[in-house]
């Protein structure tokens, strides 16, 4: 008998927690922390603060560390840092699953394309930044960009939720003969994704064009001659009532399966919808506040990760099986 393992991760193996539960909890904690480290970066978007390091990535105003920071620069420097321990956080995450999982383990995928993702959210980052995509920058590039890094970060965060759902679940997903609930959940995530990318878009509209009430905000909207950026704002509410009722079809075809956790998993979802229905609307009436669009984005996030863990669910085997880790080469040599 042989292990799948490189050697050079056999240490590491020694080294770790035995069991799937340890890492399942670390999962977690990284997917909170990743979750934390986007609330703060649109604090930066909304305080227009992301050309606070200047057009320098990775150093902030050509130094590692700024001296006499203004706000911004501050702002900026601890969305940079917070993001940078993120990477490393997945990283641990992505080498624990290979030296904790064998080959195919689904533990072990989800942490390696979670790896993937962090090294492209930090590539959409920098080049917001060595573009000068940031401040008051009104280009429809921006808005795209922005888009682009909103559903990288969702991707992102769905990676490291199915990292921990999937730690005592070698094989996964049953997806053979469930077309019909697959493609429910699909359209969920699809519809889901459409709002997170135009609410992206919406969230910069509001700090480079804010109203100064909500019937000038519509009006200059409507006019022909609007910026672009201003003008797709107006594609994100109806996106997200789409959203909203292909997401409760999905969840009642959900309550068919008779596992146990699907049916608090779906409730829940539905609460964050609801709640997250209502913070969209009182964003529109109230003009965006800041701490208004964090608890939006927040919502956002876990109605994402919401419908992830509930499809992993519905379609998880028949049959789980706890994966231990794979035999150390000393253990399996004897």
């Amino acid at each position: 008998m042989t292990s799948d393992r490189r050697p050079s991760l056999a240490w590491l193996a020694r080294a770790l927690p035995a069991g799937p539960t340890p890492f399942r909890r670390f999962a977690w904690a990284v997917l909170a922390y990743n979750v934390a480290v986007v609330l703060w970066g649109a604090v930066v978007r909304a305080t227009g603060s992301g050309a606070g390091c200047g057009a320098h990535w990775p150093l902030c105003n050509g130094v590692v560390i700024p001296r006499a920071p203004a706000a911004e620069t501050i702002i900026e420097f601890t969305h940079r840092a917070t993001s940078g321990l993120s990477l490393l956080l997945v990283f641990a995450l992505a080498a624990w699953a290979v030296a904790a999982f064998p080959r195919g383990h689904a533990a072990r995928r989800a942490a390696l394309g979670s790896a993937l993702l962090i090294v492209t959210e930090a590539g959409a980052g920098a080049a917001l930044v060595l573009f000068r995509w940031v401040g008051q920058d009104t280009s429809a590039a921006r808005g795209w960009v922005v888009a682009v890094h909103l559903l990288n970060t969702f991707f992102l965060l769905g990676a490291v939720a199915l990292t921990a759902a999937f730690a005592d679940r070698p094989h996964g997903l049953a997806v053979r003969g469930r077309g019909p609930v697959v493609a429910a959940f699909g359209l969920a995530l699809a519809t889901l994704a459409v709002s997170g990318a135009t609410g992206a878009i919406a969230a910069l509209g509001d700090t480079l064009y804010p109203a100064t009430s909500f019937v000038a905000g519509l009006q200059e909207e409507l006019v022909s001659a609007a910026p672009l950026l201003l003008r797709l704002r107006t594609v994100h509410p109806p996106a997200a009532i789409a959203a909203a009722i292909v997401l409760v079809a999905a969840v009642r075809v959900a309550f068919r399966t008779r596992s146990r956790r699907v049916r608090p998993l779906g409730i829940g979802l539905l609460l964050v919808l609801g709640t997250e229905l209502c913070v969209g609307g009182g964003n529109v009436v109230l003009l965006a506040p800041v701490p208004l669009q964090l608890v939006h984005l927040a919502l956002a996030d876990l109605a994402w990760i919401g419908v992830i863990l509930l499809g992993a669910e519905v379609l998880a085997p028949a049959t789980r099986t706890v994966s231990a880790p794979a035999p150390t080469p000393a253990a399996a040599a004897s």
